[in-house]
This record gives C-alpha cells, sequence and structure tokens, in this order.
C-alpha cells in the first residue's frame, strides 16, 4: 500500500480506541478500495496506553506517533503525515460513517477544496448524540459561526470531512483542542476555500468508557474560539451600542435632570452613561487592536477596508484627536477649579459641580484612552515587515 500512488489518505486521532480501531480501519480500508485511486489509513496517535498502535498496524493502518496532548494535535500530526492528495477525517470511536466515503471523495475531485458532513441532514441513530449537543449546543454554536462568519455550514462540529490536504495546511491551523474543528471552517471561509456539504450519518459508538469529549468545557472552547475570531461581534458591535447610547444619554442628561413619567433621571443616570462611553469607547479600540494584531500575525486574513482605515489613522492623527479631548477636559476642569475658587475653595452645589466634573472628566478619559491606543497600535505595526499586510508608514500609499 505504502509504494502504490496516494489519492486519498483517512486520518484518524486516537487515543485509547483498541475497542473499536481495527472495525474503523477496515471500514475505512473498503471504502477506500472500492471508490479511491489508492487509499491509506493513518492512525495519529496521541499516547495511548491499551495497545492501539499495535492494533492499527496489524488492521493495515500506518501509526504516527504525536506527543502534544489534544483532539487538534493529533489531527494535524495525521494531516502533516498523510501522503494523500486528499485527506478525510473521522473519528477511531465508530460513530462516523467511514465505511461510505464515496460522497467525500466524489465532491473533493470536483475540486472542493473542502468538504463537510451533515449529520442533521444525513440522520442521527437514536442513543449517537447527547440531547444537550444535538438540540442546543450544535446547533447554536452552529448558528453563531454562520452569524460570526457567513459561513454556509449547518453542522460545525462534524468530525467526519475531506478536504484538500495542501489547501488545508496552508492555512496554518494552530489550536490544539477541541476547537480545531471550528477554526478549519472558520479560516477556511475568511481565506475564500470552496466549501461544500454532504449527508453522513452518525450512530452511536462502540466503546464501553466514557467519550472524551466534554459538554461544557469543549463547548466553551468553541465560543471562545469564535469570539476570538470575530473582532466585530466581541468588540466593535457591543462597543457601538455602548458608545452611542451613553452618549445620547449624557447630552440629553448634561443640561438639567430629565423626568419620564414618575421617574425622574439625575445625576446616578449621568454618571452611568458617561461610564457607558468609556466602556464603549475602549471595545472600539480593542476591535481594532485585536483586527491589526490577527491580521499581522497572519490569523486572518487583510481586509481592504481595514487597510484603508489604518492607512488614516497615524499615530500623529490619533495623538492630535486625543489630545484635544484631553484638552478640553482640563480646561473644563481647570474652569470648575475657578469657579470653585470664586467661593473660598467652600462649600458648592452639588448638581452644578458634579455636572461640570464628569464633563471634565469623561473628555480627559476619551482622550487619554485615544493617546494610550494609539501608540499601543504603532506598536503593534512595528513588528510588521516588508511584504506584509500593514504597512509601518500608514501615509506611504500603495505600490
Amino acid at each position: 500500500m505504502l509504494e502504490q500512488p496516494c489519492e486519498v489518505t483517512v486520518v484518524l486521532p486516537c487515543l485509547n480506541e483498541a475497542e473499536t480501531l481495527e472495525t474503523v480501519i477496515r471500514k475505512s480500508l473498503d471504502s477506500l478500495s472500492l471508490h479511491a485511486r489508492g487509499g491509506e489509513v493513518v492512525v495519529a496517535d496521541n499516547g495511548s496506553t491499551d495497545g492501539s498502535d499495535e492494533i492499527a498496524i496489524r488492521a493495515g493502518a500506518r501509526v504516527v506517533d504525536v506527543p502534544s496532548p489534544g483532539y487538534g494535535a493529533a489531527l494535524m500530526g495525521g494531516i502533516q503525515a498523510a501522503r494523500g492528495t486528499y485527506v478525510i477525517m473521522g473519528d477511531a470511536d465508530d460513530s462516523y460513517a467511514l465505511d461510505s466515503l464515496e460522497p467525500f471523495i466524489d465532491e473533493l475531485r470536483r475540486g472542493t477544496q473542502l468538504v463537510m458532513g451533515n449529520r442533521f441532514k444525513g440522520g442521527i441513530e437514536p442513543g449517537a448524540m447527547p440531547a444537550m449537543h444535538r438540540y442546543l449546543g450544535n446547533p447554536v454554536l452552529s448558528r453563531l459561526g454562520r452569524l460570526f462568519f457567513k459561513t454556509p455550514i449547518g453542522d460545525f462540529h462534524c468530525g467526519l470531512r475531506g478536504f484538500d490536504r495542501d489547501a488545508i495546511l496552508g492555512l496554518d491551523l494552530r489550536t490544539t483542542g477541541m476547537e480545531f474543528a471550528s477554526e478549519m471552517v472558520v479560516k477556511a471561509t475568511l481565506f475564500d476555500l470552496s466549501i461544500a456539504e454532504v449527508p453522513t450519518t452518525l450512530r452511536p459508538d462502540g466503546r464501553s468508557r466514557p467519550p472524551h469529549l466534554r459538554t461544557w468545557r469543549d463547548g466553551w472552547r468553541h465560543l471562545r474560539f469564535l469570539l476570538a475570531y470575530s473582532p466585530r461581534w466581541l468588540f466593535l458591535y457591543p462597543g457601538l451600542l455602548l458608545f452611542v447610547t451613553g452618549l445620547v444619554a449624557s447630552l440629553w442628561l448634561l443640561p438639567d435632570p430629565r423626568r419620564v413619567g414618575r421617574v425622574t433621571f439625575d445625576m446616578q443616570a449621568l454618571a452611568f452613561s458617561t461610564l457607558a462611553m468609556l466602556a464603549g469607547a475602549q471595545a472600539l479600540w480593542f476591535s481594532i487592536l485585536a483586527k491589526a494584531v490577527a491580521i499581522t500575525e497572519g490569523l486572518i486574513p487583510e481586509d481592504r477596508r481595514f487597510r484603508r482605515l489604518m492607512d488614516r489613522m497615524s499615530l500623529e492623527r490619533i495623538a492630535l484627536v486625543g489630545g484635544g479631548l484631553l484638552l478640553l477636559g482640563l480646561v473644563d476642569l481647570f474652569v470648575a477649579v475657578l469657579r470653585w475658587s470664586s467661593v473660598g475653595f467652600g462649600p458648592l452645589d452639588l448638581e452644578s459641580s458634579l455636572r461640570s466634573t464628569l464633563l471634565a472628566s469623561t473628555l480627559s478619559f476619551l482622550g487619554l484612552q485615544a493617546l494610550l491606543c494609539g501608540f499601543l497600535l504603532s506598536l503593534i505595526r512595528m513588528r510588521v515587515r516588508p511584504g506584509d499586510p500593514i504597512v509601518v508608514n500608514p501615509d506611504v500609499p500603495d505600490a
């Protein structure tokens, strides 16, 4: 098998799967012999102690030792070792239909770079998926993935999928845990790989021990990854909502108390609205900084609109705006001190003095935020080398 041309490699991550591994390997080899022009099975052993590696070799698979722990680490080790033009990854617990690989292979031959299985279209047998995963976890995370990244995938976490090996390796996937499944779909979408779905079935696994998957821990890791890869939804949209709401409320409350029905909005409401402005401004800065870091590190592709924004956001321009806000705040604070001195630094009217102080402190903090974040942004951009997406000098036009 090793001397023949290899079109498809089936990669199976494995950690103590002695009960089911031989069955899964034989199903994979039988399916490859029917539908692939040369194939192999690679077992990415992630530290098994139950003899899984010996079982795999006897069953006709090639074993790759992956010492780094984690589902994603095992899969990446197997993908890197694969000899096939195409890779189909599955699980070693006999829950996926590895005896029916023809739809994946046919789609890959048409030029699709990532072919996802969809268990909700293909069928989930009774007992194959916990109710929490079937009706809450998978649907919610898949919907969030479609919302955040505009991906066409309906089953984000199906573990049976095929892909062009070189295309996926070119994505530079980095996660080592269960969130690897989300990272592959997200980065394939962001980098414009061709993606399709085919129905597949999910059966109850053949193991007597509990699965490695931990519902809440791994669900949180998937959600954390989706948020981290979407600065818009994590920072930009909440920041805009907070800042605009706080700004409108502050402008409404700054001159005088406001009464709506029987409710009076006064200093307490004004204080909260200014805090909302500050928190919103910080989130907006975080959205810019996070996206700059992600593009600089190659985690996400370059965005032309963001590039144009960066071209306009030189440190000098940011400092000009931030310094202006800081100066306005200090002037307002100076006027407040003069008013205080006019009464011999004695007691002041609490309402009028607090309104002035809140305005001065808000303007000052907004200006200071801009100055500090501007310097941090310039520091991030200093890491960019010639040929990288973001230029060091934003005033230099594109070649």
